[in-house]
């Protein structure tokens, strides 16, 4: 599987910034939004307000991981 790193530009808290994510970080991004019934924009400002330290890109990535992580194991 090959995912490059794409730079994306998205508006956070009213400012445009961008963020350097790979497809599936994206797509799994837009994802969450979508279960949660907000936009990305939003999304991403709680990501942006909660980070302690890192880029936002890291951030995001980090939390995409924990929320599939904390997602109950489905049975096989």
């Amino acid at each position: 599987m090959k995912s490059h790193v794409v730079k994306r530009s998205i508006v956070v808290e009213g400012h445009k910034t961008s963020v350097s994510l790979e497809d599936e970080f994206w797509n799994a991004l837009k994802e969450i939004a979508s279960e949660r019934r907000e936009t990305l924009s939003e999304v991403v400002s709680h990501i942006d307000g909660d980070r302690t330290h890192g880029n936002l890109s890291s951030s995001i990535r980090l939390f995409v991981l924990d929320h599939y992580r904390s997602r109950p194991a489905r049975p096989a």
